[in-house]
């Protein structure tokens, strides 16, 4: 018996001398997290325009939304482009005409610069590839494609080759569940798909209206799934929006936040962005945009 005690006292000791060296023992430091703030984005937030207090019928007046830092954004997990995946992909879905096609191409040419990032359209795929059970006649008539279907059941199946991001664009109207009318556009996070509709961008617009609401529109859903969230802070294309008046109050430009967060990950060039989105809106007659982009130019010299 006095052995066995002996033994257990002598187990017990090693145990808390085991215990002393480990917590003696130096531990890895913590990796910190980069938060130094590039003179680029302090100096751009001087073009930043506050929020005016939503009204009813706006995004916000009927969500309590709390945004996302800069340190929120950077401590959560989102996709990062890799040497392996680094092309966004554009899927059209429908029957376009000429003027259609042709901001197809446009988006594409924004979305590269947008995100420097190539960007490619891949073949059209035709409405039939939508089942009934997939549709529905909408409030005026106009025939809607459930957006979750397009994401999980056609999205979700095509791998294309370095893909970071897959978009499909389609002319027919979008609604996101039975109790709701319509839904521009609708992205998941996850599975780096979303989905656009242009059937709304063209109601009593332009050929330039329209596009600039459809670079919004797909813009902000790829920004969702490069990690972004609804933006609070400021006028920014990634503020919520419930309806076209909204869609058309909000700027095209990322707020400083949101440019440093896509940034982080991406290290591409600010100021030949900054650049390049110039003379895109120059070359395609946006005005809205070209004044952006200068004063943001103006405020790094």
């Amino acid at each position: 018996m006095k052995k066995l005690l002996l033994l257990l006292l002598v187990i017990l000791c090693s145990c808390e001398s085991n215990k002393k060296e480990k917590s003696n023992s130096n531990p890895e430091p913590k990796q910190e997290l980069n938060l130094k703030l590039d003179p680029y984005f302090v100096a751009i937030k001087n073009n930043d325009v506050k929020l005016d207090k939503p009204v009813f019928g706006d995004w916000l007046y009927s969500r309590n939304e709390k945004g996302q830092t800069f340190e929120q954004f950077i401590k959560t997990k989102h996709v990062v482009p890799t040497k392996d995946e680094n092309i966004i992909y554009l899927q059209p879905i429908g029957e376009f005409n000429s003027l259609q096609k042709k901001q197809i191409e446009l988006v594409r040419q924004y979305l590269q610069i947008f995100f420097q990032l190539e960007t490619k359209v891949l073949k059209d795929v035709s409405n039939d590839i939508i089942p009934n059970n997939a549709r529905r006649i909408g409030d005026v008539g106009q025939e809607q494609f459930l957006a979750g279907y397009i994401l999980t059941d056609v999205l979700k199946k095509e791998k294309p080759e370095k893909g970071v991001a897959l978009m499909a664009i389609t002319e027919k109207d979008l609604y996101p569940k039975p109790e709701w009318n319509y839904v521009f556009g609708l992205a998941s996070y996850r599975d780096k798909i979303a989905v656009s509709s242009m059937y709304r961008m063209q109601k009593e617009a332009d050929f330039n209206l329209s596009l600039e609401r459809l670079l919004k529109i797909c813009s902000h859903e790829i920004g969702h799934m490069f990690g972004l969230h609804h933006c609070i802070d400021a006028n920014c294309v990634m503020n919520g929006t419930n309806s076209m008046i909204e869609t058309d109050r909000h700027t095209l430009r990322l707020c400083s936040n949101c440019q440093r967060k896509l940034n982080s990950g991406f290290n591409y060039d600010n100021v030949k962005r900054l650049k390049e989105l110039e003379k895109y809106f120059k070359d395609n007659k946006l005005t809205n945009g070209v004044e952006l982009m200068e004063k943001d130019l103006k405020s790094i010299q």
